[in-house]
């Protein structure tokens, strides 16, 4: 191990590694609540033309790639919505269009071939100094909106209607879940690949899911899968001189294959417990005294008329004051 930290690539490999195993599961999060699993995938090949385009104009690929990136999530969203084409119809038309504009830009270039490779499978090789910055900053920020709109952007991934009739202005929140997957998708093609970072953003879930039974908690635990799988797998292509992005997305295909045993078992154990832990009807289930938030106006959470009173929603659920403890609704 400290002849693999000894050499300065390896070390921003792995720093711009840990950023992305954070950032992409926290995007991925909303995308698999959406049932838009593949976004990722679509908007990795619209980055394909970004990077053609950087290195035809000797700009930086990565800046070109977010831009154009952020074009297409934006565009995917607007199609989606109008209704005029489905989501996956949607990213069907910018897949195929961006994968083949990359194509074009690089063949006119003429000398990008091998470049455009290492952005499709990722290299720790390529990584400079600078790119790593950028991916650190990025990844920050990605993170940083990811939990602080949590509850409205779950709010809007679960339940659009519901969201829309709360006051919430849902196509401003899915344009932005949309921007924070393409800067996500931009920040892993060094490490990643561009042709395998949907699997960064989908495969974590998958594995949480089979432990958590929240939403924050399902993000906390993606990230820590998503953490340990870049680590181990940019590890891993060192010692084995092998692409990190396939290195990574191996390793966390072998976690949620690992793991997938204990969930299945927990989930049996869950439905064995439910008929002797419903002691409230299943729509209003009262929630412990030890709540160690108390809601209520200014509190930051998103509060929704309900009849005679107003539920707040809180961690995924809805929380109305009752006496001195609060209903889960």
């Amino acid at each position: 191990m400290l002849d693999l930290l000894s050499q300065d690539f390896m070390v921003r490999a792995l720093v711009a590694a840990a950023f992305t195993g954070l950032a992409a599961p926290a995007v991925g999060t909303f995308l698999v609540q959406r049932r838009l699993s593949l976004m990722g995938d679509g908007i990795g090949h619209i980055s394909v033309t970004g990077v053609a385009l950087g290195l035809l104009t000797g700009a930086s690929p990565t800046l070109t790639a977010i831009a154009v990136a952020v074009v297409g999530a934006v565009a995917i969203e607007l199609i989606r919505a109008s209704g005029r084409a489905s989501g996956d119809v949607a990213l069907a038309l910018i897949f195929y269009g961006g994968l083949a504009g990359g194509l074009m830009l690089v063949s006119i270039g003429g000398d990008g071939i091998a470049t455009l490779q290492s952005y499709l499978f990722g290299s720790i090789l390529s990584i400079s100094s600078q790119d790593v910055w950028v991916s650190v900053a990025l990844a920050g920020l990605v993170i940083g909106l990811c939990l602080t709109l949590l509850p409205q952007l779950f709010s809007v991934s679960n339940d659009e209607d519901f969201a829309r009739t709360s006051g919430l202005p849902v196509r401003f929140y899915n344009v932005l879940i949309s921007v924070l997957a393409a800067v996500s998708v931009s920040v892993a093609m060094r490490t990643v690949g561009l042709l395998l970072v949907s699997a960064l953003l989908v495969i974590p879930v998958a594995t949480a899911q089979q432990f958590s039974r929240g939403f924050r908690s399902t993000m906390l635990f993606a990230m820590v899968a998503g953490l340990l799988a870049s680590i181990a797998g940019v590890v891993t292509s060192w010692y084995a001189d092998v692409p990190p992005g396939s290195s990574i997305v191996l390793i966390a295909l072998l976690g949620f294959t690992v793991t997938a045993p204990v969930g299945m078992l927990l989930q049996r154990r869950r439905l064995a417990r439910v008929p002797f832990e419903m002691a409230a009807p299943p729509d209003e289930m009262v929630v412990e005294e030890s709540h160690h938030h108390e809601h209520g106006p200014g509190c930051g959470h998103v509060a929704i008329e309900h009849g005679d009173h107003v539920d707040y929603i809180h961690d995924g659920h809805r929380h109305a004051v009752h006496g001195g403890h609060y209903d889960e609704h």
